[in-house]
């Protein structure tokens, strides 16, 4: 079977698992290790560049750090977050799926567009490289978000 179908199938079934984990994390109270983790997580992903067949040009990690802040702003927008009682929960957002699905329809394209020109683990350190870049400014602005919030709880519960 064609590498970037096999690729695209598990891009596809991680998207999935993405929203069903959004909407159960949603339910419960946020927390700065559930930010913090996801991309420490990720990071281990890295270790493909050991492997020759994987490493990229300047550009080419140039051109994937580019896409992925910029596809991270989408993210970013969609994701916020709401005082409960006294916990800091998470927002549904009906936009965040639809951006999810959009930027994995995008994903797919290029992939299947790129793997014609470039050698297929180039085009898979590339979207590694891409997804990471994504990722870590999301949960950055996530943190940020979530310690402002901190803050005001604390603030509301200390006695005039």
């Amino acid at each position: 079977m064609n590498l970037v179908l096999v690729s695209s199938i598990g891009a596809i079934g991680m998207a999935m698992l993405a929203m069903f984990v959004r909407m159960k994390a949603a339910k419960k109270p946020a927390s700065i290790k559930k930010i913090i983790l996801p991309p420490v997580f990720m990071s281990s992903g890295a270790l493909m560049y050991i492997v020759p067949q994987f490493r990229l040009t300047p550009l080419e990690i140039a051109e994937a750090v580019i896409v992925g802040m910029l596809f991270s702003i989408l993210l970013i927008k969609t994701s916020a977050f709401e005082i409960k009682g006294n916990d800091i929960y998470l927002k549904r957002s009906k936009a965040f799926f639809i951006i999810l699905v959009g930027l994995l329809v995008v994903r797919i394209i290029l992939k299947a567009i790129l793997s014609t020109t470039i050698d297929y683990g180039e085009v898979s350190g590339m979207f590694f490289l891409l997804a990471f870049s994504m990722i870590v400014p999301w949960r950055i602005a996530m943190y940020r978000d979530f310690k402002k919030l901190q803050i005001k709880l604390k603030n509301s519960k200390q006695p005039a």
